[in-house]
């Protein structure tokens, strides 16, 4: 019966075991954490933009691809992140006024179960606003980027 007591401890370690592998794979402190205050997120914001506009304005992309999330990295390389933003390089947007404005939020930061926060809004620039959908997963005491989408167009369009 010895033996089959140390089974059972082991098996019972091993549940424990996967039960914190668990809870590390998919985001159990996520649950307690909450959305950053407005300040840290206008900073996410603006420094995610304003790394991205320099990567599109010299086509380095090197510094913003550093910045983001592994697992973002771990799907595509940079040449494909580059490829992605093309377009912005190609027409010269340039995104350097969204330094000095404040940005509108379209939607309240969001919180999800796995830990991602979402940050969707745009900055009143002129002729056109700079529409932005972020999303962060937190690393250490750092968001780091995992999505970003930006768009440059009309109040109306």
């Amino acid at each position: 019966a010895h033996g089959g007591d140390s089974m059972k401890h082991g098996a019972d370690a091993l549940r424990i075991a996967a039960a914190v592998l668990l809870v590390a794979l998919f985001g159990g402190p996520a649950f307690a954490q909450s959305a950053p205050s407005p300040t840290v997120q206008e900073i996410l914001i603006k420094t995610s933009l304003l790394t991205f506009n320099d990567a599109n304005v010299t086509g380095n992309f090197n510094v913003f691809y550093a910045r983001l999330a592994k697992p973002f990295r771990d799907q595509f390389p940079v040449e494909k992140v580059a490829e992605t933003f093309k377009g912005f390089h190609d027409r010269n947007i340039r995104l350097d006024l969204v330094a000095i404005k404040t940005p509108v939020p379209s939607d309240e930061a969001k919180l999800d179960g796995n830990g991602r926060l979402t940050l969707k809004g745009y900055f009143d620039t002129s002729p056109s606003r700079v529409y932005y959908d972020l999303a962060y997963l937190k690393a250490g005491d750092e968001w780091q980027l995992v999505q970003i989408t930006v768009n440059v167009k009309k109040p109306d369009q």
